[in-house]
């Protein structure tokens, strides 16, 4: 029996050893409730950290954390300073809460005067004299936050932002965003919420209608769910907008519902979910909140909020800097004594110099203001898959941007699968017809053409279904006077539509106020108008093939080369010959080449018959043979083109160009009404286009069509031309014999298919449509619906008739071989007159001249041989000494 009391004793006295060798900490809380909750969220996260450090004994081995809990009403700062001071009382080395700022002022207060730690996980403005040295707060710095809602937006270069806030906190934490304007040229609405109010309904119907399609709401989690109930309500939750909640709750509100509208959600996110530690923290705080009293509306049931984890870090900050804490004793203090606990500043500093990782990232705080400075947040954006990171944003490095551009590569090729988009169209051939059909069609059935069947090869690629709607106004879309739109144009900014596909021409003006795919048809600006009546050839059309100038040239070459002939073999020796060769001794010579005998040779020689005339002499063949050339050059290209103006109608038009258009007002001319046309002369600044466009706005009522088959009807029956797209005017000339293209085109532009400004469906268009362009669908779709009966075949390619520069070059070569011919005459006469030098010592110039004289005569063609004559040394003008002749007996021409 001693021995049981013995060994009773030696465990008591163990007991009692180990009881006095554990050091018990107590921390306090305050927490504020709201009516609609018996515990709030702060408290729980509170004691659920409590308790995993008391559990974890490798954190605290030595050490046990225990708690006061004391809950006030919201904004009762007498109520937070009379518990805090009964908190002090019974010895904490740290108070936490309350969250709202008239209790937390006065709770700090008292921290400050007695040096306890006083530790918020909510935001709060510092004052400017901050002499809060006992203030410790893991919320992220206001300043960071708001450079990283600054970065955010200009990431997604938005040009316009409405900015919405809850309380006037906000716009101290817009104040980054709020003097961006000036320097990133931002335009910023701001609005506020009705205080009190939660139905935000009115001021979401006016954004709606003022078209406000880049929204940022500063605003608690409790009211961003409210606002995406709402939001969907009004039919807000579309892929035309983008709302950008600076709430750190986002990734916990039930987005389930919007997952597959499109809308684009971004936000921040502090946590850390993807370190397996804070997942498996995260993951126990589930199992006990399901297990416990219901979560309040808006939040995925057991998620664990950002207010909750930041309470949690907020705890294990005490357990981090206990363990380095020795010899630290708790005291009671008292709020009337105004004694300081003499371990508070000891205890402060070891809360700033320590470093963990929690489970909102990193803690570091600055040791001057007890602030958290640098950490990570997680940009968050709405995909169908639930929320997903897409960037991360550093309080020094700023954002990184390597995952948000693979994200965007990635998201450009999504499939629209699910999605059913609203088309707007107009109906004009080929692009938009009726379907014929013996049944009573509905539906996208009713249509056919060139722009169903790319809305059908674009449904294919990507995946989504569609709805074909005629627009109402049946116009294309343009800007009237005051600024405002019409047509397709105004359906897509409407967001009536989420797609046009139509001949809808991509402008400047266009593009300032929709977006537009890649252009699937390129085109321009030409003429319509009748073809013009045919001329049959005339009884004078074989004169055709020449022009008048060719016709002039020719006769004045064939009298000249008859006049150079004549003079040529009348001056060479070589033409004259003996008319009786039986008698040598005769004095007379003979020359065939008459001036009217010259004539003849030349226009036999021009009509391909020649004549008994030959010519003898180098020189004369040198004439005679560029002359065949000559004739032989005229008369292929003559007979040539003789064919083709002979078989060939010709079409006079009055017109031939825009140029003429402009330069009269007999033919009246004109476009469609509002079209893209009509616009290019509205806006055009080149002098013809600006004469034209005055004409067409003179005649409004007359000039302007309602559209293309107004248009084609009045070219048809009236003397009228219509300026319309070339791809029109190709198609109806193929099935429309009497009309035709008249000119060149005046422009260059292309189809796009239009969507609402910031639609996530234009580069998805873009690429499906570069794809086609390769594949050579575009092409055989518009063969298909182009391709007509076909008019008779007619060559539209007039003959045109040869002028000078087309044939001038024979001139050259005629008039090149008159001047060799002349110069062979002068050498033959030379060399004549040398060999006739033989005999004399001399011949005189006077002889020469006399010689000369004779054989230009035109109206002889025999004179007598010449003789040579004797004179002065001084008169003579080829001198040689005599020579012997070679043989006896040679005949000489002169007689001695």
């Amino acid at each position: 029996m001693e021995g049981r009391k013995g060994l009773f004793l030696c465990l008591l006295v163990a007991a009692q050893l180990c009881v006095s060798s554990t050091q018990v900490l107590r921390i306090g809380g305050i927490f504020e409730t709201r009516e609609s909750e018996l515990v709030s969220m702060d408290e729980l996260a509170f004691k659920f950290a409590v308790n995993n450090i008391n559990r974890n004994k490798t954190l605290m081995p030595n050490t046990t954390l225990t708690y006061d809990i004391q809950r006030i009403n919201l904004f009762d700062g007498f109520e937070a300073s009379r518990r805090v001071c009964d908190q002090l009382a019974l010895g904490v080395v740290a108070v936490f809460g309350p969250s709202h700022s008239s209790s937390v002022s006065a709770v700090q207060s008292i921290c400050n005067a007695l040096e306890v730690p006083h530790i918020q996980t909510r935001w709060k403005h510092p004052s400017v004299d901050n002499k809060d040295t006992f203030f410790i707060n893991l919320f992220p710095e206001y300043t960071a936050i708001a450079r990283a809602i600054l970065d955010v937006v200009t990431f997604f270069k938005w040009r316009k932002l409405t900015v919405v806030y809850e309380d006037s906190t906000g716009l101290m934490r817009m104040q980054e965003l709020i003097k961006a304007p000036a320097k990133f040229n931002l335009k910023i609405k701001i609005r506020q919420l009705t205080p009190g109010n939660q139905d935000a309904r009115p001021l979401l119907k006016e954004l709606k209608k003022d078209k406000e399609f880049f929204i940022l709401f500063d605003c608690s989690y409790r009211m961003a769910a409210e606002l995406l109930k709402q939001l969907s309500s009004m039919g807000m939750m579309t892929e035309y907008y983008h709302f950008f909640f600076t709430t750190l709750d986002l990734f916990a509100l039930d987005l389930e519902p919007y997952r597959y509208s499109g809308v684009n959600m971004t936000g921040f996110r502090l946590l850390n979910v993807d370190d397996p530690g804070v997942a498996s923290t995260m993951d126990k705080w589930a199992m006990e909140r399901l297990q416990g009293p219901k979560q309040e509306s808006g939040l995925m049931d057991g998620i664990m909020t950002t207010d909750a984890a930041l309470m949690y870090d907020a705890v294990f900050m005490v357990a981090v800097a206990s363990q380095r804490a020795t010899q630290m004793t708790v005291s009671s203090l008292q709020c009337h004594r105004h004694k300081p606990w003499r371990f508070g500043p000891r205890f402060m500093n070891l809360f700033k110099e320590a470093q963990w990782d929690g489970l909102t990232g990193h803690i570091v705080l600055n040791k001057t203001d007890g602030l958290r400075r640098d950490f990570d947040l997680d940009i968050i954006s709405l995909k169908e898959d639930g929320t997903a990171r897409i960037a991360v944003w550093n309080s020094y490095k700023g954002m990184n941007l390597t995952e948000t551009n693979r994200d965007k590569n990635n998201n450009v090729t999504d499939s629209l699968a699910n999605r059913t988009l609203i088309v707007t169209t107009i109906l004009e051939n080929p692009y938009v017809m009726y379907r014929k059909s013996d049944k009573e069609l509905a539906g996208n059935d009713r249509f056919e053409g060139y722009c169903l069947d790319l809305l059908k090869e674009l449904s294919n690629i990507l995946g989504f279904t569609y709805e074909v709607r005629l627009v109402a106004d049946g116009k294309y879309g343009a800007q009237n006077d005051k600024g405002e739109w019409n047509g397709m144009v105004r359906e897509l900014i409407d967001h009536v539509a989420d797609l046009a596909v139509a001949p809808l021409t991509i402008t400047y003006v266009r593009e300032k106020v929709i977006d537009f795919s890649k252009p699937f048809m390129t085109l321009g600006i030409s003429i319509l108008y009748r073809k013009p009546n045919g001329t049959n050839p005339g009884v004078f059309s074989f004169l055709n093939p020449l022009s008048p100038d060719i016709w002039m040239y020719v006769l004045l070459a064939c009298t000249g080369v008859s006049c150079v002939l004549f003079v040529i073999a009348r001056f060479t020796p070589y033409e004259w010959y003996n008319p009786h060769p039986c008698n040598p001794s005769s004095t007379l010579i003979q020359n065939n080449f008459t001036l009217l005998n010259s004539f003849w040779f030349g226009v036999g020689a021009l009509m391909r018959q020649g004549s008994e005339l030959m010519p003898k002499a180098l020189s004369t063949r040198i004439v005679g043979g560029i002359w065949w050339f000559f004739t032989l050059i005229i008369i292929s290209s003559y007979t040539a083109n003789l064919a083709a103006f002979l078989t060939v109608e010709r079409m006079d038009a009055p017109i031939d160009s825009a140029d003429d258009l402009a330069k009269q007002t007999r033919i009246e001319y004109g476009a469609v009404r509002d079209g893209s046309t009509m616009t290019f002369f509205k806006k055009s600044k080149i002098s013809t286009y600006e004469k034209m466009w005055a004409f067409m706005s003179s005649r409004k009522n007359t000039a302007l069509v309602k559209n293309n088959r107004e248009g084609i009807t009045r070219v048809l029956t009236t003397d009228y031309a219509m300026l319309m797209e070339s791809t029109s005017i190709e198609y109806i000339s193929q099935r429309n014999c009497n009309l035709t293209q008249i000119g060149g085109l005046i422009d260059s532009k292309g189809y796009g298919v239009g969507t609402p400004i910031g639609s996530p469906y234009r580069d998805k268009v873009t690429i499906a449509i570069l794809q086609l362009q390769e594949e050579g669908k575009l092409h055989m779709m518009k063969e298909k619906w182009w391709r007509g009966n076909g008019c008779p075949e007619e060559d539209n390619k007039e003959a045109n008739a040869l002028g000078v520069e087309n044939i001038g070059g024979i001139f050259i070569v005629l008039a090149a071989g008159l001047v060799l011919s002349v110069f062979v005459a002068i050498g033959e006469f030379i060399y004549k007159a040398r060999r006739n030098a033989d005999i004399e010592e001399c011949m005189s110039f006077s002889a020469v001249m006399e010689e000369l004289g004779i054989s230009l005569q035109c109206y002889k063609g025999i004179r007598r041989r010449s003789r040579p004559h004797s004179g002065a040394r001084s008169a003579c003008i080829f001198c040689q000494p005599k020579r012997t002749p070679k043989r006896e007996g040679a005949r000489r021409d002169s007689s001695t």
